[in-house]
């Protein structure tokens, strides 16, 4: 029995060690770190080393649980500001999106699988929704800086997509089963209650772990403990009153995460841990549920749905779903394309065999084949195609740490610049009185500020400021003459202050600015004509220049706003595909003028 017990402990905890520190050679080649855990559990399975796994009901046990503590950490690392910025674009991809998905991937999985189109539909619904864990990592823990709008619709999406797909899902394996009536008011109530109940639970979940974090006087270290169980208890509470548990728990995160609560960094800390091995342990025990030897049968048709979900469904929904709300053909062409599938897919393919249902294995290996290609070529090319369609942001010179406070009646964070040779502060410029430096770090000792005296470049500050106020010091710490061209090109050729008047700015320029105008400032121009929440790197044309958005106050207003005297081919569509509203809008107008004057 001890024996047993040691192997045991010695194979999982082993796994668990390969599977961090196959993380380095991850980011060496630049593979998707999701995928190399996946691989791991495959590698280690019965067609690898030889380790029999195959108990669904645990695995679909260990995969909720974990995906319950992921939706907790991606609601609570979702700021209410981007959630509000890019809620209805992300509402919008969550729900339409997923039907939308849904109904054309049923279309070659029908044909490809000769499954009739009911069990068609339950494999698209499967493979319809994107991956939280895989999205979140690409864009805040894989180096990938995009513009502020796309990267908030890509997170919302991917942590309240996963509800619909789960619903969609469930009811369809119902249907198959024989369990739930098929009639449409039926399926709508059914809808109805699994999210109005999961929103409103999980708005007093939020609340109340808010109150017991910050009331109970809990030990610091069992803080975040408590956090994660009662996010458990809201996941669990909502599903046995027939709610979307899903959906709950990451609304418990977005209000938990938003409220001031007590040691926020230490909870932050601990919940990035703990979501890395809830992702570690979700992949290895899905990579050994799968047997590889499987795989060949099913290949090409796995290889033909991929194809149609990756480079038409997935384009179609986002396309459509976008299309209300402004967004040029550059950044719906990056948004359908980080359209990962990941560990939900797998997760969601298990239902069938949980329920019994016929051809339930042929779910599975579809599932975990279309993942394996969707993070293969999708998440390996991410940099890429940001870079190509202009969606990343020139990462600019900012704290290189940021430390929250809790200091009574006032908030302030502890901030540590590196001081670059070419910055305000190296050149001499003083800092304000009320940023006057701690502590200076040089050549590994530590001197007060007195005793370093004047800042050199190489140097490391440590400072305290109201978060008000640490875009000022961004200013004086960045470089003042960024020399990459790239920079330029995304922030224009120079800044203008966000309070000028449009007169000033049209008179200099001799720009066609109308009079109704004229006193508007540049900052409110641009919010107006942006017609959203600006965001770094948003643009303008104006005549022949274009005004762009350089960067955000603490309350995300602009506090700059940059001048390219020639448009820039940043924004200039890369495909022929996905014409804004405004792009059809002319294209009618020139169809309807054409036809009148033949």
């Amino acid at each position: 029995m001890i024996d047993t017990m040691n192997i045991s402990i010695l194979i999982v905890s082993g796994l668990v060690a390969l599977s961090i520190f196959s993380s380095l050679l991850s980011f060496r080649i630049g593979a998707p770190l999701l995928l190399v855990f996946l691989c791991v559990g495959l590698i280690a399975g019965e067609s690898g080393l030889g380790l029999h796994f195959d108990d669904v009901n645990a695995a679909y046990l260990i995969g909720n649980v974990a995906l319950a503590v992921i939706l907790f950490d991606s609601g609570f690392h979702t700021s209410v500001k981007a959630f509000r910025s890019a809620a209805w674009p992300a509402m919008s991809l969550a729900s339409l999106g997923v039907f939308v998905t849904t109904a054309v991937v049923a279309v070659p999985v029908h044909f490809l699988l000769d499954l009739g189109w009911l069990e068609s539909a339950l494999m698209g619904a499967i493979a319809s929704s994107t991956d939280a864990a895989a999205v979140f990592f690409l864009l805040r823990v894989g180096g990938i800086h995009v513009r502020d709008r796309v990267r908030s619709t890509l997170e919302v999406e991917s942590g309240s997509n996963d509800p619909m797909a789960i619903f969609l899902t469930l009811t369809l394996v119902s249907l198959l089963g024989g369990q739930q009536s098929a009639s449409i008011p039926h399926i709508v109530a059914e809808f109805g209650a699994q999210f109005g109940v999961g929103a409103v639970i999980g708005m007093a979940g939020g609340a109340l772990i808010v109150f017991a974090l910050n009331r109970m006087g809990f030990e610091r270290g069992l803080q975040p403990l408590a956090a994660i169980s009662l996010a458990l208890v809201v996941f669990a509470v909502t599903g046995e009153l027939h709610g979307s548990g899903f959906l709950a728990v990451y609304i418990a995160g977005l209000v938990a995460g938003n409220a001031r609560i007590n040691a926020p960094e230490t909870m932050r800390r601990f919940q990035d841990g703990l979501t890395w091995l809830a992702q570690i342990v979700m992949f290895l025990t899905l990579g050994l549920l799968a047997t590889p030897s499987e795989f060949p049968a099913f290949a090409p048709a796995a290889l033909g749905i991929a194809a149609v979900l990756i480079f038409v469904a997935r384009p179609l929904a986002v396309w459509l779903c976008l299309l209300p709300f402004g967004f040029n053909r550059n950044e719906t062409a990056f948004v359908a394309w980080v359209g990962l599938r990941g560990s939900v897919s797998v997760l969601l393919s298990i239902v069938p065999m949980v329920a019994g249902l016929a051809h339930a294995r042929d779910y599975f290996i579809i599932a975990f084949l279309v993942v394996l290609l969707s993070l293969g070529l999708q998440g390996w090319s991410i940099g890429a195609v940001a870079r190509f369609l202009g969606q990343i942001v020139p990462k600019r010179i900012g704290p290189v740490e940021r430390m929250e406070l809790e200091i009574p009646g006032a908030r302030h964070e502890l901030v540590s610049y590196r001081v670059v040779a070419d910055s305000l502060v190296a050149r001499g410029h003083r800092l304000p009185r009320w940023a006057a430096p701690s502590l200076v770090v040089r050549d590994d000792k530590s001197y007060s500020a007195h005793a370093a005296g004047y800042l050199r470049a190489g140097d490391t500050a440590y400072l305290f400021a109201r978060p008000e106020r640490v875009p000022h010091l961004d200013r004086l710490f960045a470089s003042v003459a960024p020399a990459a061209e790239a920079d330029r090109q995304f922030f224009g050729d120079f800044a203008l202050a966000p309070d000028i008047p449009m007169k000033e700015l049209a008179q200099s320029y001799g720009l066609p600015v109308p009079v109704t105008d004229f006193e508007m400032t540049i900052a409110h121009w641009l919010i107006r004509e942006l017609g959203h929440a600006p965001g770094t790197g948003d643009r303008v044309p104006l005549g022949e220049i274009e005004l762009i958005v350089r960067a955000l106050d603490w309350d995300d207003g602009i506090s700059e706003v940059g001048l390219a005297v020639e448009p820039t081919p940043i924004d200039k569509p890369k495909l022929p595909l996905f014409q804004s509203r405004a792009e059809l809008r002319g294209m009618v107008r020139r169809w309807f003028k054409k036809g009148t004057t033949q």
